[in-house]
């Protein structure tokens, strides 16, 4: 199963032909009820916590780094989310940036013979992009479950436990090299992610408007919240 997959199960349409059970609700461009935390709230009720993981080159360690990454990886599978999933998401490497800013650069170049280099190492990474150059992003994916026990039946405490389940994680990868992104605005990470998963080629040209993020806020009618008391 893939993240997208877990997420949004058979229920995945283009984003903007949802219909949003509420007035300015995320539904509108997704199929899920919310995002609250940096945690998805499906419509199907569950909540799910998805981080990302920058990878380390396993193969470039030393033997003994090498055994304590996998003694420090074993140790927290232990003690894991039994839901949690190891997810690749891979696709074409974007090059739209970077040929920006060699043309930049070759417009303020006065040498004629380096803006020829410039244009030729344009040419080059387009015809790398466009053939074989890819990227990898890595993801750990894990549910709410009832054996985790937030401190009270609402989004928010649900939201938090899970949050807890992260910080693990991010403590117990960190000794094996690996970094647990912590986005300073969670919700609209995922959010921009879960967008792009399900618009894989629209969302390479049309970015998501900004009122849009303004639109992950609490859920109504899923459980009596308290966030207000």
């Amino acid at each position: 199963m893939n993240l997208k997959e877990l997420i949004f199960g058979g229920a995945v349409r283009n984003a903007g032909g949802v219909g949003g059970a509420y007035r300015d609700s995320i539904q509108a461009w997704l199929p899920i009820k919310n995002i609250i935390g940096g945690v998805v709230v499906t419509k199907d009720n569950r909540f799910i916590k998805v981080c990302e993981v920058l990878p380390v080159n396993f193969y470039l360690k030393s033997p003994a780094d090498q055994e304590n990454i996998i003694i420090s990886f074993a140790s927290y599978l232990k003690i894991a989310p039994n839901t949690l999933q190891i997810m690749v998401r891979t696709q074409k490497a974007d090059m739209a940036d970077y040929v920006a800013r060699m043309r930049s650069y070759a417009e303020a170049e006065e040498n004629e013979k380096c803006r020829e280099m410039i244009e030729d190492n344009i040419a080059e990474v387009g015809w790398l992009g466009s053939s074989s150059a890819i990227t990898r992003r890595f993801f750990l994916a894990f549910q709410y479950e009832p054996q985790m026990k937030a401190k009270r039946n609402t989004v928010r405490a649900i939201a938090d436990r899970l949050n807890e389940e992260a910080d693990t994680a991010r403590r117990y990868l960190d000794v094996c090299g690996l970094e647990v992104l912590e986005p300073r605005y969670a919700d609209n990470m995922v959010l921009e992610l879960l967008y792009e998963i399900i618009n894989k080629k629209t969302s390479r040209r049309v970015k998501l408007p900004p009122g849009v993020f303004d639109m992950t806020t609490a859920v109504h009618g899923l459980y009596e919240t308290e966030d207000s008391q």
